[in-house]
């Protein structure tokens, strides 16, 4: 079991169960707006692709794993943008929030609440893990450690993305929030989430330690995305 320990340079409302039912169904809310607007969806969907691309169709559905799925927002754009391309996903989201999990059986989406440091998983017993927005939320070398464990869950690839640190970004999810009218809990959040993120750099050293080397793409709305193959992957 994987020791989980948060990022130092703060907390966010949903880094912990204890977080109030209202206020994490107005983060969350708030957090699926700024997906759709600001390229947490797009950045997700360019994993995807880029999983999928050098590979047949599957004649097969293939089980997508959401870990810390929210309301599940990322999950179903990702299974509508697949069918278009003839992939069928089987989504599977995963919490460690009631309020997320209810809202994903909502959506009617498989749902499991677990925590990242015990998933009811084998190894290999998923096609795609998806981790979006997620590892900032702990130290680096927790995150590397994550990682590691993510990498042995997968049958055919492993998709990350996360925030790209910078001052505009910050900055700008700042100014986003009161136009938009988020909740001041979103608000906050939005820039400690920033100031938790990542450069390039540090994504693509952060993988290395977790014994993955892959590429790492600067994305549209200040984002980071890294998609890689496991070994002897087939979908």
């Amino acid at each position: 079991m994987i020791e989980l320990t948060l990022s130092r340079l703060g907390e966010e409302a949903l880094d912990t169960r204890s977080c109030a039912p209202d206020i994490a169904r107005a983060t969350l809310r708030d957090i699926a707006i700024s997906n759709a607007l600001f390229g947490g969806r797009s950045a997700a969907a360019f994993g995807l692709r880029l999983l999928l691309q050098k590979i047949p169709a599957p004649g097969h559905p293939l089980i997508l794993l959401d870990l810390g799925a929210g309301s599940g927002d990322i999950a179903r754009h990702l299974t509508r943008r697949a069918r278009t391309a003839g992939v069928d996903l089987i989504p599977v989201a995963v919490d460690t929030h009631r309020t997320a999990a209810r809202l994903c059986r909502a959506a009617g989406l498989h749902t499991v609440i677990a925590d990242a440091a015990a998933l009811p998983f084998r190894d290999r017993s998923v096609d795609i893990v998806l981790v979006s927005q997620f590892l900032h939320h702990f130290t680096r070398e927790t995150a590397a450690m994550l990682v590691q464990a993510l990498h042995r869950l997968a049958r055919v690839g492993v998709i990350v993305a996360d925030a790209r640190r910078t001052a505009a970004a910050a900055a700008g999810i700042w100014l986003a929030s009161h136009v938009l009218r988020f909740h001041p809990t979103t608000r906050h959040d939005g820039v400690l989430s920033v100031r938790r993120s990542f450069t390039a750099a540090e994504l693509a050293s952060l993988l290395a330690a977790g014994g993955v080397r892959a590429q790492v793409h600067r994305r549209p709305g200040f984002r980071l995305v890294a998609a890689w193959r496991t070994p002897g992957a087939q979908a």
